[in-house]
């Protein structure tokens, strides 16, 4: 099993990203994924999930209505868009599969930051 995020970096306050976990190494379409973060000093939190098929989404209270995740069975990639970024989103974000065993990836950081 591998995933790799991508698509963090360093955004203004009210700015946007779309982060991406692309997934091998499993039948991508048959699992649920889910985004966690994890700020310096904090634990690390969920932020949203989705079920296999895209057809049902979950997401932290502080992220509803700014935070979107999606997938791409095709392309075995799950998105979160986040739009209307604040300082405190500033965290790693990972993507986490859970198939018995609980696997990351290595992360990418966002800073959100004027």
């Amino acid at each position: 099993v591998q995933l790799v995020e991508s698509g963090g970096g360093l955004v203004q306050p009210g700015g946007s990203l779309r982060l991406s976990c692309a997934a091998s190494g499993f039948t991508f379409s048959r699992y649920a994924m889910m985004w966690y973060r994890q700020a310096p000093g904090k634990e690390r939190e969920l932020v949203a999930s989705i079920s296999n098929t895209g057809g049902s989404t979950n997401y932290a209270d502080s992220m509803k209505g700014r935070f979107t995740i999606s997938r791409d069975n095709a392309k075995k990639t799950v998105y979160l868009q986040m739009n209307s970024l604040k300082p405190e989103d500033t965290a790693v974000y990972y993507c986490k599969l859970r198939m018995g065993y609980d696997y990351w990836g290595q992360g990418t950081q966002v800073t959100v930051s004027s």
